[in-house]
């Protein structure tokens, strides 16, 4: 069912969000302390603001309850990534070049399966990670478990 549901409202922001010069960086839908919370994060340009993650939530809980995709009672929450969002595209690469990163790798590369560095290029499917020292990590976007930005 949850994935049913991300799956829906990640279809309908990646429609929504351009024409607001936004756009969708994660879908969550999961069970928490408080009951059920479905957590959109969204960025832009320049960042989020208060009034685009309103601007958001009122239009995504129009979609929601003309819907009726959650039959449950949920928590709808609209924010920003944070400093430390989440690499989950190739293009985030892209747009955030020049920028520290944190990538965790699938299987190691020369032992480690962590690196820290600054996204140096994007060269079609290669991603390229200047680490201290000089060092240029060289790897693609399919041997990567998880990415973040880093500060």
């Amino acid at each position: 069912m949850s994935d049913f549901v991300i799956k829906k409202i990640g279809e309908f922001a990646d429609e929504l969000l351009p024409s607001m010069g936004l756009e969708l960086v994660e879908v969550q839908f999961r069970r928490e302390q408080h009951g059920l919370v479905l957590r959109i994060f969204i960025d832009g340009p320049d960042g989020v603001n208060l009034d685009h993650c309103s601007m958001v939530s009122r239009e995504l809980g129009d979609y929601l309850d003309v819907e009726d995709l959650i039959e449950h009672q949920y928590h709808l929450e609209v924010s920003s990534p944070g400093l430390e969002r989440k690499l989950s595209r190739l293009k985030d690469f892209e747009r955030f070049h020049g920028r520290k990163a944190k990538i965790k790798m699938h299987l190691p590369i020369d032992g480690e399966k962590t690196f820290i560095g600054v996204i140096s290029r994007v060269d079609g499917e290669s991603i390229f990670l200047e680490m201290e020292g000089g060092k240029e990590l060289e790897f693609t976007f399919d041997m990567v478990s998880v990415a973040r930005l880093a500060i």
